[in-house]
């Protein structure tokens, strides 16, 4: 990077002024099953209603509106796991500008697909971040393209702190705006703004426990950064150099949140609140639920950055809760091999209204007496309790039985 810009409101302003109408200025909702279950006042964000599915559009946008023709001719270039791919390419087919852009190998299918699909060229180089960054920067200076960082860019960054504007002029009343941290572009653009409306409002930072990059640039620490994460957006080992000096003066925090919390904040999205979210976007909702005590009784602006899940992932992580929470649970009941067997066990479920989701019948199991067989039985029930209603009835119909791990083949 060259030298450090200055970045102000007033430079949010100019970005939401040059940009206006080439984005979609999205709602920020009061959530009442949120606000129950999380014992605060919970407003969502809901900038997954993007026309990319992301926040990423508005940073893009920001900085394509200040290229030169001479820029624009020779094309543009990014390196993103996704949403920032998807935004740079989007709007790039809609202003005629060239796009590459460079993902890693390990890319979500559903991200590479789509950011091809928006017009750009896609090249998949590199294992992380990082490997991606040095192929991407090689490129830009080999041909001539402008780079547009997803988060360490001042015009991206400006564009992305619109956000700040709108979800104080929509809630005026927050007590405390929660955002997603990867690279620390879309919380140094919210605070920018937020401030200058509302100085009195805290501005808190969530990270992956796996990647506290942030956190490390905050305190000087050297906390390792590495693992998969569900939450593959905020998932950086380096945060922007830009960002740091204003998340420094104006975050109140930055917090750090488990991968279980994170799949339940998904689970809850899609559930309660009925929209989805992806892993860094459903972060500030993972952070009140695991900090209760720092959002208790106060008002919450919770952003939801994007909803570029991919369906199976979606479909995994609604399931695992589920056997989390013991309303999906597959039992290994031990039962003589005679007739009848089968028919009690089913018989208990339907009593109890146990609703039966599949069944494998096994008598060749060598652990067993060949008189004896293994029943794999998966049921749905209303929560634990009832769960453990018809295990007790089962046990004391005469069987054995134990909780299989729902990973086990």
């Amino acid at each position: 990077m060259t030298s450090t810009p200055t970045l102000t409101a007033d430079t949010v302003r100019a970005a939401r002024e040059r940009t206006q109408g080439q984005f979609i200025v999205t709602p920020t909702l009061n959530r009442p099953a949120l606000s129950q279950m999380l014992g605060c006042e919970a407003f969502v964000k809901y900038e997954n209603m993007q026309h990319t599915g992301s926040f990423k559009s508005r940073g893009a946008i920001a900085k394509l509106t200040t290229l030169t023709e001479e820029q624009k001719k020779a094309g543009v270039i990014a390196m993103s796991a996704g949403n920032h791919a998807q935004g740079v390419a989007f709007h790039a087919k809609r202003l005629g500008i060239p796009a590459i852009i460079v993902m890693p190998k390990g890319t979500p299918f559903n991200k590479s697909r789509k950011t091809a699909e928006y017009g750009a060229k896609v090249v998949l180089a590199g294992e992380n971040f990082t490997e991606c960054s040095a192929v991407t920067q090689q490129m830009a200076k080999e041909h001539g393209y402008t780079l547009i960082h997803p988060y360490d860019d001042a015009e991206v960054i400006s564009g992305q702190g619109v956000i700040g504007f709108e979800i104080l002029e929509q809630v005026p009343e927050l007590d405390v705006i929660v955002v997603p941290v990867g690279g620390g572009g879309l919380i140094a653009g919210i605070s920018l703004a937020a401030k200058a409306l509302k100085p009195s409002v805290e501005l808190i930072g969530v990270e992956s426990e796996l990647y506290p990059s942030m956190i490390n640039a905050q305190t000087g620490g050297n906390r390792p950064c590495a693992g998969a994460t569900i939450a593959e957006g905020i998932a950086v080992r380096d945060v922007g150099q830009i960002s740091i000096p204003i998340v420094k003066e104006l975050v109140k925090e930055t917090l750090t949140v488990t991968e279980t919390s994170l799949e339940r904040a998904i689970s809850i999205y899609a559930t309660s609140v009925k929209t989805v979210a992806e892993g860094a976007g459903a972060a500030p909702l993972a952070a009140v639920l695991e900090h209760p005590e720092k959002f208790k009784g106060r008002k919450v602006g919770l952003v939801l950055c994007g909803g570029n899940i991919d369906a199976r992932m979606l479909s995994s992580v609604l399931m695992r809760d589920l056997v989390r929470g013991g309303q999906v649970l597959t039992l290994a009941i031990e039962m003589p091999d005679k007739p009848g067997s089968l028919h009690t066990i089913a018989g208990i479920c339907a009593e109890l209204g146990a609703n039966v989701l599949e069944i494998n019948h096994g008598r060749f199991a060598l652990d067993l007496s060949a008189n004896a067989a293994r029943l794999a039985i998966t049921i749905e029930t209303r929560d634990q309790a009832h769960a453990r209603q018809v295990m007790d009835q089962i046990r004391d119909a005469g069987f054995t039985l134990v909780i299989r791990d729902p990973n086990e083949t």
